[in-house]
């Protein structure tokens, strides 16, 4: 993407703060061509409308054959709802970032099928708490796609070296793409996922589940990204235990402290972009992402 291109926002999942959504939103339109609906604002009890003003919206946005990217509102919850009845035949034949986290995993998972890349990052509600560090990564991100990305300082709690492309998400989201039949991770992968205010037993039973599923066979690593945002280091701790406890017998490499998820900061990350995970004895844990084989 470059300034001036053509982006649609889209509300597929729960209604969202005005204040932040019109900020995000007069902020996006500095740089580029921003094209929105006020059925965005509909409500029907806590989603964004109902089934199909959602579903219209979003399969309107992936046939818009002059836009560059697709950006969620706000995440909370709804695209599990419709994310198997859009149409994505238009998103083979003309590629465009779709762009948002929470609740859009769903999204993000549907795209993964396609081996499509997307962007794990901000939506417009989270634009428009005026962060700019947040804003700088998000436009770095969309608009400079070739580079890759280095997050270091990672926390090593299962040392190694892996290779693969980059999925996941929301682990609720994940753990349910999975009980749909949604589910289908690259082969090899570095599975990503990040949780909010889940107490450590439900953070264990959803990667239980995922593990005994047998998804999980094509992951060479893991990295964890916040599990809170209480701002709590024994919150944090307590789930990355119960990370630990649970994908430990998948014997590959695990990294945690990424900065990405509900808290701050979130920073954006390339779904479906080919990853290197480094966490040998002695050196810096690192996760290094390459540029994606397929973005637009």
């Amino acid at each position: 993407m470059t300034v001036g291109d053509r982006l649609r926002i889209v509300a597929p999942s729960g209604p969202f703060d005005k204040t932040l959504f019109y900020r995000g939103l007069s902020w996006l339109a500095e740089r580029y061509q921003v094209v929105w609906s006020r059925g965005a604002f509909e409500r029907c009890g806590y989603l964004a409308g109902n089934d199909r003003r959602r579903l219209d919206e979003l399969n309107e946005a992936l046939h818009d054959q002059t836009a560059r990217a697709l950006v969620a509102a706000r995440g909370g919850y709804g695209a599990t709802r419709i994310c198997h009845d859009v149409d994505f035949t238009a998103l083979v034949a003309h590629p465009k970032w779709c762009v948002g986290f929470s609740d859009f995993t769903a999204l993000h998972v549907e795209v993964a099928r396609l081996g499509i890349a997307s962007l794990h990052a901000e939506n417009v509600t989270g634009l428009g708490r005026g962060d700019a560090r947040a804003r700088a990564d998000w436009i770095d991100a969309l608009e400079r796609p070739l580079s890759p990305r280095v997050f270091a300082g990672l926390e090593p709690l299962r040392p190694g070296r892996a290779a693969g492309a980059l999925a996941g998400g929301n682990l609720t989201l994940l753990l349910t793409a999975a009980a749909s039949g949604r589910l289908s991770l690259p082969d090899p992968c570095i599975l990503f996922f990040e949780e909010v205010n889940e107490a450590p037993y439900r953070i264990d039973r959803m990667l239980t589940a995922l593990r005994t599923s047998g998804k999980l066979s094509v992951v060479t690593g893991v990295c964890v990204g916040g599990l809170s945002d209480d701002g709590r280091p024994a919150t944090q701790r307590a789930g990355l235990d119960a990370v630990l406890d649970c994908l430990g017998p998948l014997g590959v490499p695990i990294l945690a402290g990424l900065p990405v998820g509900h808290g701050r900061p979130n920073r954006p990350l390339p779904l479906g972009a080919p990853c290197e995970l480094r966490a040998a004895a002695g050196e810096p844990a690192v996760l290094i992402v390459h540029p994606p084989r397929a973005s637009s």
